[in-house]
């Protein structure tokens, strides 16, 4: 089998696969362009999935298999793939521990004023009454209990904060306080000190959080995405701060990436942005290849039951 990687991929990570699988031809590229002349030869394509277009799949005659390398499928031409019935997998779970880092640091960070002891320190201003706040005994929201939730939620629990879950089920993952459907979020939403979104995106998530969920935070509340921008209405976002419905929204994913300069976001004091980061760890490529290995083994063996594969038709 030939295996075409579109993923710039570190050199022990390359000699890693070509060792475990010598008998099958691993073609690396940095990107999707220089890659185009051995689609049609792919038995396998390894992607971020940010790169394929319908074309490549139709050009891609022998496809059985798309890896992507990342958590997010919602780039995929899929309607191409689906009828092509190509097996989609992806390495969801791998973002877990940053992910759950970073919200930690982020949530800190709100809670200590570090953006404003920073511009203190650079103004070299002795200034003490800031309204700091503690972690501890704090409710936090987190939607989406998977992997990354979860993680979070372990995390928040250290903390000695109350963490609530939201979900499709209302089935309760362990280190959760309680769970509860998405559905009942509005009704929720106002014993919250910290809402994390941790969603992916899809028509059920597309502006979930709009005015009308807004309105009904705490004035001291902090809300931080991390998942999908989709899952956000901006301008409604953008009103809410503006109008003191709640204190300061972390975003790490945005409508439109890279963030054009001109966006409203990067002048709001109350808004701090990050550069879809979250997940970045010198450990992703290795857990990547980890899940890859683990299918791939499934897959020469024709085992059907892979990790992370993904419904075509629900889209992830």
């Amino acid at each position: 089998m030939m295996i075409v990687s579109t993923i710039h991929m570190r050199k022990d990570i390359r000699e890693r696969l070509t060792e475990t699988y010598p008998d099958h031809e691993f073609r690396f590229h940095k990107q999707i362009e220089s890659a185009e002349e051995d689609l049609p030869k792919a038995d396998i394509i390894l992607t971020y999935g940010m790169d394929l277009e319908a074309r490549h799949i139709e050009s891609a005659k022998r496809l059985k298999w798309i890896n992507v390398m990342s958590s997010g499928v919602d780039k995929l031409p899929m309607d191409v793939i689906k009828n092509r019935d190509i097996l989609i997998t992806n390495a969801r779970g791998i973002h877990a521990i940053q992910m759950a880092e970073y919200t930690i640091a982020m949530m800190l960070q709100a809670a200590r004023q570090t953006k404003t002891l920073i511009h203190q320190e650079r103004e070299r201003e002795w200034f003490r009454k800031l309204p700091i706040r503690e972690l501890y005994g704090h409710q936090v929201g987190i939607l989406g209990t998977g992997a990354i939730g979860s993680e979070i939620a372990k995390r928040t629990d250290a903390f000695g904060m109350t963490t609530t879950g939201f979900n499709r089920s209302g089935k309760k993952p362990d280190h959760f306080d309680a769970v509860h459907t998405i559905d009942q979020l509005p009704e929720r939403i106002s014993e919250l000190d910290y809402l994390v979104a941790v969603l992916p995106r899809t028509e059920e998530t597309d502006q979930l959080l709009n005015e009308a969920l807004f309105s009904k935070m705490k004035a001291s509340a902090v809300l931080i995405n991390i998942g999908r921008g989709n899952v956000i209405h901006e301008e409604d976002l953008l009103k809410a701060l503006q109008s003191n419905a709640l204190d300061h929204a972390i975003l790490d994913v945005f409508n439109e990436e890279p963030l054009p300069k001109d966006h409203p976001f990067w002048f709001d004091k109350n808004i701090t942005v990050t550069p879809h980061m979250a997940g970045l760890s010198p450990e992703y490529q290795p857990r990547a290849v980890d899940q890859f290995d683990y299918n791939m083994k499934k897959f020469v063996h024709g085992d059907t039951d892979f990790l992370n594969q993904i419904d075509t038709e629900r889209g992830y």
